[in-house]
């Protein structure tokens, strides 16, 4: 039930978009729209961006019974612009509540959306976010969360002793099954397209937190991903961590954005930290000077603005 980009559907009142982006993963795509069609409440639009329309999703999209609109771009946006131009085009929909996901990602279970709508309303929210947990180990999350020193790998470990058992105040993870108000979206805009990759959902995050918009993760409602801590190497007996992807291209994008981001308003406070922990992983740990000069380089090029691609 594919509509042509062109054509402006008539949503009803209090409608949500849900935007996806893709690129030559369409078995996984197809595994998330599965379940997002069956929820018990159904998005009332589909946006695919697809970023690798070489190996066209179009198909997967048209199979799917939610009324969708399929954007195929020649020009690779990353995942930064992806989402941009999905969540751009969901506003000019008519959305009231724009639902963000990732092609290798999808809710837990079919009563998802429905519990994120129920939560922001109740609560008054800007933006909530599912909890993210492994694909393979439900048990544990997707992605590992620091509170100070302490690092949080299991969604049990999410609630804290005397707070609320059901809700993680200023902490979400935003391209993963995230709901945002179209009116929260109107303050704090969409992703840095400039970022491409890695650290965009990071910045989105910071400019979130800047608005001052209430915003959280709830506990009663997951999204499976794949597991995204083996990036993490553990330095000092555990009590910190240095993000290091094993792919170049990853390592480039992850280190040059960072750089930007620690140069942010909201952010500076953390840079001088971040040259001691990397020091100390590259040089002391990792015994690999190269390596920390190439991470100095990357830095420094994202602080200058320099956004070449790779």
């Amino acid at each position: 039930m594919s509509a042509d980009s062109a054509e402006q559907p008539q949503l009803p009142a209090d409608s949500v978009v849900a935007v996806i982006v893709t690129r030559h993963r369409r078995e996984l795509l197809a595994e998330s729209l599965k379940v997002i069609a069956t929820q018990t409440r159904v998005p009332d639009h589909l946006v695919v961006v697809d970023n690798g329309p070489d190996q066209p999703a179009r198909q997967v999209v048209e199979d799917c019974p939610i009324p969708s609109t399929y954007l195929p771009s020649r020009h690779n946006l990353g995942g930064a612009g992806g989402f941009a131009l999905g969540m751009l085009h969901a506003l000019a929909l008519g959305a009231e509540w724009v639902w963000l996901g990732d092609d290798d990602g999808r809710p837990a279970d079919d009563q998802a959306l429905a519990t994120l709508l129920d939560v922001a309303r109740t609560r008054k929210l800007a933006a909530v976010s599912p909890v993210v947990v492994n694909i393979n180990r439900p048990d544990k999350l997707a992605f590992p969360l620091r509170r100070g020193l302490t690092w949080k790998r299991r969604p049990e470990e999410l609630s804290a002793p005397g707070g609320d058992a059901d809700f993680l105040p200023g902490i979400a993870s935003f391209f993963n099954g995230a709901l945002f108000r179209a009116a929260t979206l109107d303050v704090v805009g969409v992703p840095d397209y400039r970022l491409f990759v890695r650290g965009d959902e990071v910045e989105l995050h910071r400019r979130v937190v800047r608005s001052g918009l209430p915003f959280g993760t709830s506990l009663k409602t997951r999204f499976v991903h794949p597991d995204g801590s083996d990036e993490f190497k553990p330095m000092l007996g555990g009590r910190f961590h240095a993000q290091d992807p094993s792919d170049e291209n990853k390592r480039y994008y992850t280190y040059r954005n960072r750089g930007y981001l620690l140069s942010q308003p909201g952010m500076r406070k953390i840079g001088a930290l971040e040259f001691l922990r990397f020091g100390l992983y590259f040089v002391g740990q990792r015994r690999d000077l190269k390596a920390f000069r190439e991470w100095l380089r990357l830095v420094r090029q994202g602080r200058r603005e320099q956004f070449f691609r790779r």
